[in-house]
C-alpha cells in the first residue's frame, strides 16, 4: 500500500485534480451555507462541511485504488510503451473520478488568476507566470511573439490595450492567429497537444516513481536483516501484489 500512496502522491495529474476539486467543493459549500439555505435553518457548521469534503476524498480514493487493482502499471520511464500505460491508467482514474487533467487544470488556473485584469499587457504577464509555476516550457518562443505583436496594437492606437476594447483585442487576437501559423500551431490538433502534454507528464511522474522505490529499496537493503538480499530491478515490480 506504502509503494501505492507514492504513485497516487507523485501524479501530478491526480493530486493537481483533486486539489482543485476541493477548492471548488469547498467554495460550493460555502455559497449554499451563506445564500440557498433558508433564513430560519442555521449555517452549514464547519465540521459537516469538512466531513462531506473527507468523505468525497475518500471516494476518490477508492476509485483511483479499484482501478489500480485492475490495471498493469510497469515503473519504466525509459519505455515508450510503459509511460503510455501509465497516462492511461491515470487517465482512467482522473475520468471516473471526475477529476481535472493538466490542460483542464491550467484553463482552471488561468480563468481564477486572471479574472478581473483589465489590460492584455498585464494579462500576457500572468499567462507566463502560469506557464512557469505549472513547469511548461515555451520552446519556441511564443510569449515574445505575442508580447511583440501586442506591443504594435499598442504603438498603433497609443495607449494600452485594455480587454475590453472589443475592436483592437480583435486586432492584437488576428496577430495572435498568424504567429499560431507561422509556428504550426492549428487549433484542431489541441487534442494531440494535450495528449503530448500527458505523456510528457507521465514520464516525468515514473521518472520520480522509480528514484522513490529505488531510495526505498536501498534502505531496506542497509537493514542487517536484508544484508544478503539482492535488489530488484523497479520495472519487474508490479503495484497490484502491494495493494
Amino acid at each position: 500500500m506504502a509503494l501505492v500512496s507514492r504513485l497516487l502522491c507523485r501524479s501530478r495529474q491526480l493530486y493537481a485534480g483533486q486539489i482543485i476539486w476541493q477548492h471548488d467543493h469547498t467554495m460550493s459549500v460555502r455559497s449554499y451555507a451563506k445564500e440557498a439555505a433558508p433564513s430560519n435553518l442555521p449555517p452549514l457548521k464547519g465540521d459537516e462541511m469538512l466531513k462531506g469534503i473527507f468523505y468525497e476524498v475518500k471516494n476518490k480514493f477508492d476509485i483511483a485504488l479499484g482501478v489500480l487493482r485492475k490495471e498493469k502499471i510497469t515503473i519504466d520511464p525509459d519505455d515508450a510503451a510503459s509511460v503510455s500505460q501509465y497516462a492511461k491508467v491515470i487517465k482512467t482514474i482522473r475520468e471516473k473520478a471526475n477529476l481535472f487533467s493538466e490542460s483542464q487544470r491550467i484553463k482552471y488556473t488561468i480563468e481564477q488568476q486572471t479574472q478581473g485584469i483589465p489590460d492584455a499587457r498585464t494579462y500576457l504577464l500572468t499567462l507566463q507566470e502560469i506557464r512557469i509555476k505549472s513547469g511548461l516550457t515555451d520552446d519556441f518562443g511564443a510569449e515574445a511573439m505575442m508580447m511583440e505583436a501586442l506591443e504594435k496594437v499598442e504603438k498603433e492606437i497609443k495607449k494600452p490595450l485594455l480587454r475590453s476594447d472589443k475592436k483592437n483585442m480583435a486586432v492584437l487576437l488576428a496577430e495572435f492567429d498568424k504567429i499560431n501559423k507561422k509556428l504550426g500551431i492549428i487549433k484542431e490538433d489541441l487534442p494531440k497537444y494535450e495528449e503530448q502534454l500527458e505523456l510528457k507528464i507521465a514520464k516525468e511522474d515514473l521518472q520520480g516513481l522509480k528514484k522513490d522505490v529505488t531510495e526505498a529499496m536501498e534502505s531496506q537493503l542497509r537493514r542487517e536483516e536484508f544484508k544478503d538480499e539482492q535488489m530488484v530491478a523497479v520495472k519487474s515490480l508490479d503495484i497490484r501484489n502491494f495493494i
